[in-house]
């Protein structure tokens, strides 16, 4: 039995050490991704952005304002919608229209369901109030810079650009405390947006997120319009496959939105967390697998545990901390956030680590409110 345990410790060091590895190379593929430059459109065509909204999260009037006030010197309209004209996001977006008058807000209320994704059956019925052909997308838990637009207007202009979609960092709601919200936001920051860049770095991921989703409606069209994807889970990366597999190139420009975090407690954290890595399971089972690499320190106390806490097993762990502090740091400075402290981080791996295994049991996941099925195609079915 000592040996097996040497044996596996040893394995298991021998993964951390790659974990580290692999944090260093995702810091100087960040910092690489972030220096891109991309050319200016040569004109800037009216816009539609649509905000399907669902509930008063925190948050929700600081990040839609940041929509209001974009520096583009094309027209824009803003496409807001609910399900329930009782929904308190109702009297958020009435004040923001009051508060910029000169503002093409338009809101729609419609309680119809198209399919089981109740965002997607909310774009449906918000469509026929776009005016523009140019569609944007973006989650009601997203704030972006003056520049947001402009700079994805430019990425959408170069040739043979389908979409254009953008990496996020995790913000916690302002007013919002305890650890939740932070444990949240640094998941997304010091977790999710150094694997995307690794992955988009190194081709071997084509992400399509729902911070930004920005499509001609032409091509909206083309891939069968919102009702195609109204079943389904990640009806952002559904909508980046579909236009992909019509030989189109997706961009992303070298900046972050922010993504708020408001999870009020443990229980809120978990659910989102899970339906998160489930379905990235579900969509790209492999990559999901091969990402127990970036679980750097909890392999590493692994192997120490198994090693009897010796000297060289408490060495590869510390490499492994400094590794992933290092990324933080780094992280922090590209992209001008500031999740959360350096010493929640171990604490924040740990979670990533246990979410990530438990993820590989169960096809459940919790959505607003409701409870689904997961089937092996990405569709959503009522638990």
């Amino acid at each position: 039995m000592a040996s097996l345990f040497f044996w596996a410790g040893g394995i298991l060091a021998g993964l951390a050490l790659a974990g580290a590895v692999y944090a260093l190379a995702a810091a100087i593929l960040a910092g690489r991704f972030m220096r891109r430059t991309a050319e200016r459109a040569p004109s800037y065509p009216p816009v539609t952005i649509l905000k399907p909204l669902h509930l008063g999260e925190p948050g929700l009037s600081e990040n839609l304002e940041s929509f209001f006030v974009q520096d583009y010197p094309g027209p824009i309209q803003i496409v807001f919608g609910v399900h329930d004209q009782t929904d308190p996001a109702i009297q958020i977006v009435q004040a923001l229209r009051a508060r910029h008058p000169g503002c093409d807000a338009v809101l729609v209320a419609d309680a119809a369901e198209h399919g089981t994704n109740a965002k997607v059956s909310n774009l449906i019925n918000m469509l026929p109030s776009a005016r523009h052909d140019v569609l944007i997308l973006s989650d009601s838990d997203i704030a972006v810079r003056p520049d947001w637009l402009r700079r994805v207007a430019d990425a959408m202009a170069a040739p043979g650009v389908g979409l254009v979609t953008c990496l996020y960092t995790g913000e916690v709601a302002r007013g919002e405390k305890g650890l939740w919200p932070v444990l949240s936001a640094m998941g997304t920051t010091y977790d999710f947006l150094p694997n995307v860049v690794f992955g988009i770095s190194l081709g071997l991921a084509q992400p399509c997120m729902g911070s930004t989703i920005a499509l001609r409606r032409a091509m909206l069209e083309e891939i069968g319009g919102f009702s195609a994807f109204a079943d389904y889970l990640a009806d952002d990366y559904e909508i980046g496959r579909a236009v992909r597999a019509r030989g189109y190139r997706l961009a992303i420009p070298a900046m972050g939105v922010g993504h708020t975090a408001a999870e009020a407690s443990a229980r809120d954290l978990l659910r989102h967390e899970l339906r998160w890595t489930r379905t990235i399971r579900t969509v790209n089972p492999l990559g999901h697998l091969g990402s127990v690499i970036t679980f750097g320190f909890p392999i590493a106390l692994l192997s120490a545990f198994l090693l009897d806490f010796s000297w060289l097993s408490m060495t590869v762990m510390g490499v492994t901390v400094a590794a992933r502090l290092f990324l933080k740091w780094r992280i922090d400075g590209i992209f001008g956030t500031h999740a959360g402290p350096y010493w929640l981080l171990p604490v924040r791996d740990l979670l990533s680590f246990a979410v990530f295994v438990v993820s590989q049991f169960g096809e459940t996941v919790h959505w607003r409110g409701s409870r689904f099925s997961v089937e092996p195609s990405g569709a959503l079915s009522q638990s």
